[in-house]
């Protein structure tokens, strides 16, 4: 077992977060550097770890299945080929420490001869402080060579490298583990870093990256031609290879909404559910070959029909970037959203444009997250949580605003998330009246629900803040929370139709 982990095996060793872990270095519980954790450390932390998974893991692998919403996510080996290659590693591991043990042996041996040769030259008192190196020596091989406890940890760890692999990138210093039969790429996806891809099906080449160390696989055939130069400096398609030893590469993380390009794309409708009478879950499906790239938060143009178009916020999370979900609010005189409710069906082709807006995740603030959705603002909101869930914030707070109980439209994928996580809280609001028109009487019924919630919560202005739903509602809450003295750089808004 290593000297040193990484935060992200630490913390999967453990069976904690890697926020929590985080939470711990801030409070000076635990010593690390650069990142990393000694073993020691770790265990003076958690002195009574268990090799088995504990029940915080298991929810919190349940809420990231949900979360991500796209097939069920199974622990699978890895492919034969892989898993083999990951225990010849290990066994040549194995065998170099044996090597080692012989080794060490045989120097024993001389050094016993050894002293016997000089013990034989010296007086008597010089042979018995000789005598009494000897015994200490002796003390301190058994001691050392003393099979003992073996701490679970070690054996964990060592299960945990044949059944995945670390990636480290640089520069940014992310890291994430792959696991079954993921690709590099559709692992950092799933761990929520935003690499630079485009078909994600080995055609285009954008997420073409430079293996440093490590050794890595070709799982899947790609078209894109990687010349006989890149592939000497190690370059490989992140999506069309997997890991089968740690790894570090050299690749480009999107830090911000400028890092996404403009995308055009012809998808098609998957399903159409009614959440309710005024209400359309529509998930569209991106080509294999033509995935949407987004940051979560952010909105596309929808075109339908011959020319009603509409831009929406997406009400999914970007690790799933071929299936994206819309939430469809019917309003009186909007063309777009009739013609979603009568006319479209699946199978039918609908244009995508974008992403759009800066309403994004800020990934490197430490403080905790607090959401306030209204009405239809959840669709956004639900995917900034569904990302935040994948890099394992510490600390979610959702709180959801209805114009009426019914506007409150999919409670239970919020009560799944209060359910599963212990580090998640959910409250319902109903305001009582239409939160698409807020002000005198209104904007004052609002600002008491407001400072009810911040009376009950002292974290809550410590917090990064973000808010979306109408406007009205979104511009009084931004003024209500600017007002407490928070500056504007922690407090995101996003107004929704």
């Amino acid at each position: 077992m290593s000297e040193v982990l990484s935060l992200t095996r630490a913390a999967r060793l453990i069976g904690v977060t890697r926020a929590e872990l985080q939470k711990k270095i801030q409070r000076g519980e635990m010593i690390s550097h650069d990142g990393m954790v000694t073993v020691g450390n770790l265990l003076a932390c958690y002195p009574d770890a268990q090799l088995e998974d504990t029940a915080e893991t298991r929810r919190i692998a349940l809420i990231k299945e949900r979360a991500f919403g796209k097939r069920v996510f199974e622990r699978a080996l890895p492919e034969p080929e892989v898993l083999a290659a990951r225990i010849t590693e290990l066994s040549t591991t194995l065998a170099h420490s044996q090597a080692q043990v012989k080794q060490f042996n045989a120097l024993l041996g001389k050094l016993w001869d050894k002293f016997g040769e000089i013990e034989a030259r010296l007086d008597s008192t010089s042979r018995k402080t000789m005598e009494d190196l000897r015994i200490w020596v002796k003390q301190e091989v058994e001691m050392a060579t003393e099979p003992g406890f073996v701490n679970p940890l070690a054996i964990k760890d060592t299960v945990l490298r044949v059944m995945t692999a670390q990636v480290t990138v640089l520069p940014s210093k992310h890291d994430f583990l792959v696991e079954g039969h993921d690709t590099l790429l559709e692992a950092a996806m799933r761990s929520g870093i935003p690499l630079n891809y485009g078909c994600s099906g080995g055609n285009c080449g954008l997420c073409k990256a430079r293996v440093l160390s490590g050794e890595v696989k070709k799982t899947r055939q790609h078209d894109f031609v990687i010349s006989e130069s890149e592939k000497q400096q190690g370059y490989v398609l992140l999506c069309s290879n997997t890991a089968v030893s740690d790894v570090v590469i050299e690749a480009e993380v999107a830090g911000s909404v400028r890092d996404i390009p403009f995308q055009q794309i012809s998808a098609h409708v998957k399903t159409t559910g009614h959440i309710d009478d005024d209400m359309i879950l529509l998930h569209l499906q991106t080509p294999r070959t033509q995935r949407l790239r987004f940051l979560a938060g952010q909105s596309v143009t929808l075109r339908v029909g011959q020319s009603y178009s509409m831009e929406l916020p997406i009400a999914s999370c970007p690790c799933d970037d071929r299936n994206v979900l819309f939430h469809i609010h019917r309003q009186p005189g909007n063309l777009f959203a009739d013609y979603v409710f009568d006319h479209l069906r699946n199978n039918d082709t609908v244009e995508m444009e974008g992403p759009h807006g800066e309403f994004i995740l800020s990934e490197r603030s430490p403080r905790p997250l607090y959401f306030f959705a209204f009405d239809s603002g959840f669709a956004p909101i639900k995917s900034l949580i569904e990302h935040a869930l994948s890099l394992d914030a510490e600390t979610i707070r959702l709180h959801w605003f209805g114009s009426s109980q019914r506007h409150i439209y999919l409670p239970n994928i919020a009560h799944a998330w209060r359910d599963a996580l212990d580090n998640f809280r959910y409250e319902e609001h109903v305001a009582g009246f239409d939160l698409r028109t807020v002000s005198g009487k209104r904007e004052e019924m609002l600002r008491k629900q407001l400072d009810a919630i911040v009376a009950a919560d002292a974290g809550l202005l410590q917090s990064d803040i973000y808010i979306a739903g109408p406007e009205d509602a979104v511009g009084v809450a931004e003024r209500y929370f600017l007002g407490k003295g928070l500056p504007k750089t922690r407090v995101a808004v996003a107004s929704v139709k």
